[in-house]
């Protein structure tokens, strides 16, 4: 027998008419995507085929193709305005609207679909096409505006790391774009995006500790505004000792696993093999030792209050094991250590367990 639901329509009739409904509703939109790929087949580049895929992607924005016809008609568009505007100049800002138009009808698309690779992949198209198809100063300011876009959006949700990776290109050709300036000057422009791209990573860690994609982001900053500055080795070891600090406050929270991530990267800085492309790659060993020694010390005071963090542990192994390959040699007494963190990181970490029993092998502890 069937049962009503509060509104006293037996359910399985209700379910039914859902049903009914779904199937007419995915039919309609099957027809729909059946007439765009008739005018596609056609080489409808008109208004009406544009505004035609704007409807379907509004709905499904993970369609590609519809994407590729859009890129299809706007092309077509902006040669039309470009061959007008050889007999009328005034053209030009006909093109500069259009892109304008393209750009705002994909920020309300972003902010419903945040993580949707096409989007993201056609605005950056789009904002090409102002580099090939308009003055370099009109050019420039749409990268500069969208750059700011993607600061805001990033507010909203500062762990997309979409969003990071279109901003990292946003950035490079603001860069290029400074290339037709003179020398001099394209230098100051990318030192000064590099040194502000910098300092705003600082700005979304203070707002969140775990935000991976900012620490990413940071690693490869720093190294690049370095390169940038041709930093000395005392200019590079100071730039080493602030990230330290930097690390060392953030891990208030042992528990962060983009904390260690970026830890684990400053940590490259005093291996011999990574060392050549770190921070500070011109130290001796002694010295090398000294940091290395002092971030056991300190990463083993955590234990006094985060026993079960299985981080720490896996830390303070690495930093150990790069000691040993600096010196060439272990005492019983590190081996021992090692050991009895590596009983811990057996405990909290059981899924790696063979991993652990394969480093202690490798060790013969």
């Amino acid at each position: 027998m069937t049962s009503p639901n509060q509104h006293g329509v037996p359910r399985a009739a209700s379910l039914q008419d859902r049903s009914e409904h779904a199937r007419a509703r995915e039919l309609q939109k099957i027809q729909k995507y059946q007439a765009l790929d008739q005018l596609r087949a056609e080489n409808d580049y008109s208004e009406d085929a544009l505004k035609k895929t704007s409807e379907l992607l509004m709905d499904n924005a993970e369609y590609y193709s519809i994407w590729n016809y859009r890129r299809l008609i706007l092309q077509s568009q902006l040669e039309e305005i470009s061959i007008g505007t050889d007999s009328d100049p005034a053209g030009g800002q006909s093109m500069q609207q259009l892109i304008q138009e393209e750009l705002r009808f994909l920020v309300p698309l972003l902010r419903q679909f945040p993580k949707c690779y096409w989007i993201w992949n056609h605005r950056l198209w789009v904002l090409k096409e102002t580099i090939d198809r308009l003055p370099p100063a009109v050019a420039r300011k749409f990268w500069q505006e969208e750059l700011a876009l993607v600061g805001k959006m990033l507010s909203l949700d500062g762990r997309n790391f979409h969003g990071w990776g279109y901003r990292r290109e946003i950035v490079a050709v603001l860069e290029s774009l400074g290339a037709g300036v003179e020398v001099s000057e394209a230098e100051v422009q990318k030192h000064h995006l590099t040194e502000d791209e910098l300092n705003y990573t600082t700005k979304m860690i203070r707002a969140n500790l775990s935000n991976f994609s900012a620490w990413h982001n940071r690693s490869k900053l720093i190294l690049k505004l370095l390169d940038e500055r041709l930093a000395g080795d005392e200019e590079r070891r100071k730039m080493l000792d602030n990230e330290l600090e930097l690390i060392h406050r953030a891990l208030i929270d042992p528990y962060d696993q983009s904390l260690w991530f970026y830890h684990q990267n400053l940590m490259c800085t005093f291996d011999r093999t990574t060392a050549p492309k770190g921070m500070a790659p011109n130290m001796d060993d002694e010295e090398r030792l000294g940091y290395l020694n002092r971030e056991i010390d300190a990463i083993a005071e955590l234990l006094d209050e985060e026993e079960d963090c299985k981080w720490i542990y896996q830390a303070l192994i690495e930093c150990s094991l790069i000691v040993r390959r600096i010196q060439g040699t272990m005492s019983a007494e590190v081996k021992q250590r090692i050991s009895d963190w590596l009983f811990n990181l057996k405990r909290l970490d059981p899924l790696r367990k063979g991993r652990w029993e394969d480093l202690e092998q490798s060790l013969m502890i």
